[in-house]
């Protein structure tokens, strides 16, 4: 049973609102401690109770003990004690009585009913604090007669006294506690109320409104979270809008490449096809003559075999452009080697240095052609444009990039030339643009800097994709 008033208890708890629970914690607060001194008073009511009723006794004891000491000697002792009992009896929380006999039947001062009646605490109050009365005798011998005066506290009064204190407290400290409450639940709800603005700018962001904005206010802290989620937002909105623009030059660029396979199809693949359409005609009428003429035909079999040649050199040359020949079977070092030693052949100037680090290790699929295509396109650029004299390739182990998740590796690829470097209004073309767009989905960095040195193209490409 206990258990499940816990769990009602805590499914309750946590579906009130912040500004709920602010307000019901400062309730319970300002009733713990209303509660609190409340209880304190009523455990102090009894020794107060008892304190005053000793006090009274033992005042009034002295006092009738001095007044009847000469009782004797006035004219009249009966008449005069008579007299003194009934001045007594205007006393509050004391009242004298004569005790006429054994049985101790007492003569009750008088006392204001009406007074007893608007003020007299509760019954329960009564019976905690002092439910008895507390009476004592002062005996008195008047002409040899002995006889005795009853005196009979009366804290009816001091409880009313303190009764009083008690409502006077809770009434006070009761619209003191509301008051409070008032104004911290006003202070609450003001402080709380960019948590609303909040809340709707985050489902504003969930629908994908990235032009949402809060105005910060409230808290300090709070504002600085107005300020942030600001910032999140604009984020998101420049992530957004990149990611189109990258959306839109992938498909620029895949359409440029495109354009250009078609071109080269169509002015290097045509002219050899209709070459070697034109060497197979002749071919064909010669074989047709009765007289060979053995020099056309060897004439014209070494144009075919020259067409084909430049055929699959040229076919080389668009698979080399559309997949690296050799990438997934030899691997990247193999792979890289062969494009080097490519490019060295064509331009034997050039010094080619290559460092290629054996501990870069397992990359994976993706990976390497990436790190294949960076090295191939900035020795392109290198070789088309920088006049350069010589040009380093390095490959390394690289650290993880700010930002990235999980625990994978990288790798650092730098291609250096000496060459003359990049003019002040130089745009990169669309090689390096769509390599760096690619690099960045996987994760990592493209830069190109240029100096009076040449050109340092550096990129980090995270490891382990396939």
């Amino acid at each position: 049973m206990r258990s499940r008033i816990n769990i009602w208890t805590n499914v309750m708890w946590q579906k009130l609102s912040l500004r709920a629970r602010i307000n019901l914690l400062l309730a319970f607060v300002l009733a713990l401690g209303l509660a609190i001194n409340i209880a304190r008073l009523v455990v102090e009511a009894t020794p107060r109770v008892q304190a005053e009723d000793q006090s009274v006794i033992r005042l009034a004891r002295e006092f009738v003990e001095t007044i009847v000491a000469g009782l004797n000697e006035a004219p009249d002792p009966e008449a005069r004690l008579n007299q003194i009992v009934h001045d007594l009896s205007r006393l509050r929380h004391v009242s004298i009585a004569r005790q006429e006999d054994v049985a101790g039947t007492l003569r009750p001062s008088a006392r204001s009913d009406d007074d007893d009646a608007a003020r007299s605490p509760p019954a329960w109050f009564v019976a905690l604090v002092h439910p008895e009365k507390t009476s004592v005798s002062v005996p008195i011998t008047i002409r040899g007669k002995s006889q005795a005066l009853v005196i009979t506290s009366h804290p009816d009064d001091e409880m009313a006294e303190i009764w009083d204190g008690i409502v006077t407290q809770l009434e006070v400290g009761s619209a003191i506690a509301a008051a409070l409450l008032l104004i911290t639940m006003t202070v609450v709800g003001r402080a709380l109320a960019p948590l609303k603005a909040l809340s709707q700018a985050m489902t504003d962001l969930e629908s994908g409104r990235y032009d949402t904005r809060v105005t910060p206010g409230g808290a300090p802290e709070l504002a600085a979270i107005c300020t942030r989620l600001n910032h999140l937002a604009a984020t998101l909105g420049d992530a957004v809008e990149e990611k189109r623009r990258l959306a839109e030059r992938t498909v620029s660029l895949q359409d440029v490449e495109r354009k250009e396979i078609a071109r080269e199809l169509h002015d290097e693949f045509g002219p050899y096809l209709f070459a070697l359409r034109a060497h197979a005609g002749a071919l064909v009428r010669l074989s047709d003559v009765r007289e060979r003429n053995v020099e056309a035909l060897r004439k014209h079999g070494s144009a075919v075999l020259e067409q084909v040649n430049a055929l699959q050199h040229f076919n080389r040359r668009i698979l080399e452009k559309l997949r690296p020949v050799g990438l997934a079977e030899l691997g990247l070092r193999e792979a890289l080697g062969a494009l080097l030693r490519l490019w060295g052949e064509s331009h034997p100037a050039v010094a080619i240095e290559t460092r290629i680090s054996s501990s870069l290790g397992e990359t994976g699929e993706t990976a390497d052609l990436t790190i294949y295509r960076t090295v191939q396109e900035a020795l392109t650029n290198v070789f088309r444009h920088a006049c350069a004299t010589a040009v380093s390739v390095t490959i390394e182990p690289a650290g993880q990039p700010s930002g990235m998740r999980g625990n994978r590796g990288c790798a650092r690829v730098r291609v250096r030339d000496n060459g003359r470097g990049l003019g002040p209004d130089h745009k990169l073309g669309l090689g390096l643009i769509g390599m760096r767009e690619r690099i960045l989905a996987l994760g990592g960095t493209l830069t190109v800097a240029s100096g009076d040195a040449g050109v340092t193209v550096e990129a980090v490409i995270p490891n382990g994709l396939s």
